[in-house]
Order: C-alpha cells, then structure tokens, then sequence
C-alpha cells in the first residue's frame, strides 16, 4: 500500500471517528433527557405476547433479576403443567423467595375439556389475587394467562380491575399468545415477540433447557 493510500485511510478513518462521537453526543444528551424526565416510581404492567419464542422466558429472567434485588417473587402458572419446566425445577430450590405454584394441566389442545379448562383457570386466578393482595411480593408473573383470556376463561375487565388494585410498587408480568386488546390498552410496557424461525418446523423435537 502506498503513502497516498494509506493517508487515505487514516483520514477516513479520523472521520469516521468523528462523525460517531458527534452521533453519540447527540444520542447521549437525548438520553439523559428522557431519563431526566422519568422521576416516577411505581409498579408496571407488562406484557409479552406474539407468536415467537421468548415469552415466558423473558418473564423468568425478570425473575432472576429480581431476586438479585432481594426482592419476593410470586409465580402462577395458567395452562401448563402436564409437563415440569426447568424454571419451576429451578425456581422451587428458593421457596423463601419464589412462591411458585403450577395451575393449569396442559395445552388446551390436549386436555379437551373447555369446562375444566375454565376450572383450573379461575383457581389460577383466586391464586393470583391472593398474591396481587401482598404487598411484600415485588414480581408477579402470571405465565400463559393471555392463553385463558383469549379462550374467555376468565373476565378480561375483572382480571384488569384486580390488577389495578394491586399494590402500588408491584410488578406484574403478564405472559402468552394472543393478549387482548383490553389488556394491552391497560399495560405500561408491551413487547411483541415475532417468528422468524423454529427449530420445531425442521422437525426437530422440543428440547429441554430450551423449550422446557
């Protein structure tokens, strides 16, 4: 490489430097504005719902981090159940801390009856209120309930009323396909998880550590 080229390079090199800290500045004093701006604390409403994978381990992540807060977490389980997850078997080893309990008996698509379906949803959901009642509990995740919602197996309106009567620093999170839109409206974070690709599509099997 000649000297003119090499030049060359580092010129272009220095303005590109330059371009991306002045980006960054910028980026950086938007920022701080927006995080100068939200001085409000209080319990939010979380959603993760959409037909990609992620869901429910999103909401067990937010677990652990919580727990790495010192604070109590409350677990409920609508639909699953047919099969132990890792994160109930992993969970379990902290019953001082995660209070975990597994409502449902499996995918709708297995169990075939809507009218125990409904059953075992509305004992999910006394569960739920019990917990939504504690105000020692910092994170709640309710696991599939927008499955029981979708399939009305609850009253979307009662659901929201109860969790706006939560208390005032609780954390609700709020898992599954097909969230309503009542729900949605009344959250403060939403995230919407898309299907790109699955391994289950190529024939291969769920796998546990992964799927389970």
């Amino acid at each position: 490489m000649s000297e003119k080229t090499e030049a060359a390079g580092a010129v272009s090199d220095d303005g590109l430097a330059e371009r991306h800290n002045a980006r960054m500045a910028r980026k950086k004093e938007v920022v701080d504005k927006k995080i100068a701006a939200a001085k409000r604390d209080a319990g939010v409403l979380l959603v993760t719902c959409g037909n990609g994978k992620g869901k429910s381990s999103s909401a067990f992540g937010m677990v652990a981090r919580a727990l790495g807060h010192g604070m109590k977490v409350g677990v409920v389980q609508f639909i699953k159940g047919a099969i132990p997850t890792g994160e109930e078997k992993f969970f379990r080893r902290f019953p001082e801390e995660v209070s975990f309990h597994v409502m449902g008996e499996g995918y709708t698509w297995e169990t075939q009856n809507r009218e125990r379906d409904v059953e075992k949803a509305q004992l999910a959901w006394a569960r739920a209120k019990e917990l939504l009642t504690d105000d020692s509990i910092g994170l709640i995740v309710l696991d599939e309930l927008n499955i029981a919602l979708k399939y009305k197996y609850l009253d979307v309106q009662q659901v929201i009323a109860d969790l706006r009567a939560r208390p005032a620093m609780q954390h609700v999170v709020v898992t599954g396909r097909g969230a309503p839109p009542e729900l949605i409206e009344a959250a403060d974070t939403v995230t919407e998880m898309q299907l790109v690709k699955h391994a289950f599509a190529a024939g291969i099997a769920a796998q546990p550590g992964v799927e389970w």
